[in-house]
């Protein structure tokens, strides 16, 4: 059976196909893998502690004379990021009020486009981008969470990103870069890492996904979505052809929201009241775009990578610095 070859016929199938069919097992049968042990560490609850050792391993295939390059494109597509969702929701809300438009919340807007998942950027720009982009993952993961929706809405006194959770972000990419960069032969070893690693943390990501969301989200969800990987998406694409990166498309990997963001709306509602009435909706409405942009992002990401290639012929398919090619 040709399963694998299947799979990477799907664009990010590597990520996207564990991701579906873990949010396929946790819709119908929730508990299969709640199992407590090792099942339930590897199945369901151990997305963070696989996609730091994914972070780790990658890390490790950064040369030193590329780190400033990483910490450039990671900046760049979190000010980009950040800015397009706060804006949006400040501006929807300024118009419309806290209920929103087309049933859409700027509680709801801006939870869900000013959040990146980190764990599908890094598997996408693994598959179509070099070392440089894959690095750039600990500088963007700061936008997973509430920090950045609390701070567009100024409902939070923080004038600067907490110190720990700068360096929860950086510190296994950073232990990586270095033991890579002090033995080479610490860097071939990891570098099967970069790629074995990521069907293991989306299975997880996805098993903490309920379908059913989709449903009762209705079209406002499904539009939420739409609009994160459409408008987020092409504006990384975009700032990356601006600033003449090699591989521009990596940049739309951005427009994805992560399973994280699920829980912001209760947490900005908890600082604030005056959401507290529309935290449930905002909820299940981000629930959506998670479930949407998981799906849609990865066509994206590789209908941009066919264009560049068409457009831009001295572009390779890999980076032979950290692609690995898998044979069934």
């Amino acid at each position: 059976m040709k399963i694998l070859h299947v799979v990477k016929s799907v664009p990010g199938g590597i990520m996207v196909c564990p991701l579906l069919i873990g949010a396929l097992t946790n819709t119908f049968f929730p508990q299969f893998f709640a199992l407590g042990g090792f099942t339930e560490a590897l199945f369901k609850s151990g997305s963070t502690a696989l996609l730091a050792a994914f972070l780790f391993c990658s890390g490790a295939q950064i040369d030193i004379k590329q780190a400033g390059v990483s910490i450039s494109k990671g900046i760049i597509l979190l000010i980009t990021k950040v800015s397009i969702g706060a804006f949006l929701g400040i501006t929807v809300g300024h118009f419309w009020g806290p209920k929103g438009i087309l049933g859409l919340s700027p509680l709801a807007i801006v939870s869900s486009l000013t959040n990146k998942n980190s764990g599908l950027y890094a598997a996408l720009a693994n598959e179509y981008g070099d070392t440089s982009d894959v690095g750039a993952t600990s500088i963007i993961a700061l936008s997973d969470g509430p920090f950045f929706t609390m701070l567009a809405f100024g409902v939070t006194g923080l004038t600067r990103i907490p110190l720990t959770a700068l360096l929860a972000a950086l510190m296994p990419i950073l232990m990586g870069f270095i033991l890579g960069n002090l033995d080479s032969d610490i860097r071939y070893f990891l570098k099967p890492g970069t790629t074995l690693l990521i069907p293991f943390f989306a299975f997880p990501l996805g098993a903490a996904l309920n379908l059913g969301q989709l449903a009762s989200a209705g079209g406002a969800g499904i539009l939420l979505g739409f609009s994160c990987t459409l408008i987020t998406g092409f504006a990384g694409w975009g700032i990356f052809h601006l600033f003449g990166f090699k591989y521009p498309q990596v940049g739309a990997a951005v427009g994805a929201t992560a399973g994280n963001a699920i829980g912001t709306p209760a947490i900005v509602a908890a600082i604030d009241a005056s959401f507290k009435t529309i935290a449930p909706q905002a909820t299940v409405q981000v629930a959506a775009a998670i479930i949407v942009t998981a799906m849609l992002c990865p066509t994206m990401v590789s209908l941009l990578d066919k264009y560049e290639k068409e457009h831009n012929p001295h572009q390779q398919n890999v980076d032979s610095n950290l692609k690995i090619e898998i044979r069934p």
